[in-house]
């Protein structure tokens, strides 16, 4: 009884939950259609003509393709811890960076390149600074002018596409130079963008435990005037949480452009934002602010990468795969609701009483 109590409390067990029922699902539909049903968890090493030999499998595909949403999921978790509310517009401000970056990196107005007219370094630097640029927008307007975030963020939402646009001077910039491509491709046999949400995964990890940042962003989302109370900066924290939630927008940003080497202000970061709001709820940590699971947040990411897999898989379009994901999101906010979590503590209580009369 012992064990299931702490199994029941266990901060994970939503997403990991979600995780295992995912899995299951592709392992039943592959058993259904007469694939191995094992062949979901296989990884192989297979050669290719232009990343040589690499690491190949549904695992490793579903990792890879995740790891935006995983590097979103890292802002977008502080910004709902800090705040109690969403930023809608980090998959806008994605494609505002690519384009900035890849503009910078191919010259106004030039539309395809293989050479780069500034050192990659200033292209990835520029992508950065216009990551801060919009976290600190979004930051101003919720913290020191009292907006609702999701208000406030509505405005690059709606903007930021159109921006980059005007950035590219309405064209898709291409930029195929091997130095780009490398970032959303292969360092050896593992995929460079998961290389790259490990360290981001990792630095903050390090400057969480290490530093009392986490605690003081936690501690503003549970009660923001009682904080000013005790000696936080209340607004400075609000705003240090969509600042970086920018930048982790920005660094998602570079590695989906250089997948397809381009930057199309149009598709880039699509819908994302609702993925990473979904990482965030199925990770366990509250929509309503204040304690956070960082970990629970990055399993929720890879859980929703796996979801947008099996949907293909099942032979679910592009077009319609949000729809199953808005279900899921409702099933989750259902669950988090304070009466739904009062009727289980009721129902529980019943049971224990009568438990006890028998």
């Amino acid at each position: 009884m012992k064990a299931w109590n702490k199994i029941k409390n266990w901060p994970l067990l939503l997403p990991v939950l979600a995780l295992i029922l995912v899995m299951a699902v592709n392992i039943i539909h592959d058993a259904a259609t007469g694939v191995n049903p094992m062949s979901f968890f296989a990884v192989s090493l297979r050669d290719t003509t232009t990343n040589g030999t690499i690491l190949y499998g549904r695992i490793i595909d579903i990792i890879n393709r995740g790891s935006e949403v995983a590097i979103l999921a890292i802002g977008m978790t502080l910004v709902v811890s800090a705040s109690a509310g969403t930023d809608i517009s980090v998959g806008s401000v994605m494609s505002l960076c690519a384009s900035f970056m890849c503009m910078n990196l191919a010259g106004y107005g030039v539309s395809s390149t293989t050479t780069l007219a500034k050192p990659l370094i200033v292209g990835l630097l520029a992508a950065v600074l216009m990551g801060v640029v919009c976290g600190a927008f979004n930051g101003t307007l919720v913290a020191h002018l009292s907006i609702q975030p999701m208000v406030a963020t509505l405005i690059l939402y709606s903007a930021a596409r159109a921006i980059g646009l005007l950035l590219c001077n309405d064209l898709i910039v291409y930029v195929r130079n091997p130095s780009f491509a490398f970032i959303g491709a292969f360092c050896g046999p593992i995929p460079t963008p998961i290389i790259i949400t490990i360290v981001c995964i990792i630095i903050v990890s390090i400057v969480l435990r290490k530093t009392a940042l986490g605690m003081y962003i936690q501690s503003v989302g549970i009660n923001a005037k009682a904080s000013r109370i005790a000696g936080l900066n209340s607004k400075l924290l609000i705003f240090l949480a969509y600042m970086l939630c920018g930048i982790f927008a920005a660094i998602a940003g570079i590695v989906a452009s250089s997948r397809i080497t381009s930057a199309d202000s149009n598709n880039i970061g699509l819908y994302l934002e609702m993925d990473a709001i979904l990482s965030v709820a199925l990770g366990g940590n509250s929509l309503g602010g204040g304690k956070f699971n960082l970990a629970g947040s990055i399993i929720g990411a890879y859980t929703i990468q796996a979801i947008t897999t099996t949907l293909y898989a099942l032979g679910v379009s592009s077009i319609q795969a949000p729809v199953y994901k808005a279900i899921i999101v409702i099933i989750i906010v259902v669950i988090e609701a304070p009466p739904f979590k009062a009727f289980i503590r009721r129902f529980n209580a019943q049971r224990a009483a009568k438990g006890v009369k028998a």
